[in-house]
């Protein structure tokens, strides 16, 4: 009986802190200057001082914390939003390392333009102006 109840107590010690064990995609909310990325369920919001993207599919950082993973990015433009407005979208790459809480961003469009690198850092507010 007494190694029946060591077998449980281990089982339930090895099931609780896989629990608690951090996801092996991106998750929560990442902040930096100019940028924030919001991941939920492994895709992610991304916003930038006049713009905004999303990632489209789990982010699965390499043992070196390199990531990829491709998205939307949609520029924006400053003052009010008017009727009819077209707001141009592209595909993006989004690319970059998380490693022990801190991130390096940087977007390749379409287009081939390059936007960053943006530096960020877990559970950190972001610092975004909103362009006017």
């Amino acid at each position: 009986m007494k190694r029946w109840v060591v077998v449980a107590t281990l089982f339930l010690a090895t099931s609780w802190s896989a629990l608690e064990a951090k996801p092996p995609y991106l998750a929560g909310v990442w902040g930096g200057p100019h940028v924030a990325v919001a991941f939920q369920g492994g895709m992610a919001e991304v916003q930038f001082d006049c713009a905004s993207g999303s990632i489209d599919m789990l982010v699965y950082p390499a043992k070196d914390g390199s990531f990829s993973a491709k998205g939307v990015y949609h520029a924006g433009s400053p003052g009010p939003v008017r009727v009819g407005q077209i707001f141009v979208s592209q595909q993006a790459t989004y690319s970059g390392s998380a490693v022990k809480g801190q991130m390096v961003l940087s977007v390749e469009l379409e287009d081939g333009s390059l936007i960053g690198p943006f530096n960020l850092v877990e559970g950190a507010a972001p610092q975004i102006t909103r362009c006017v």
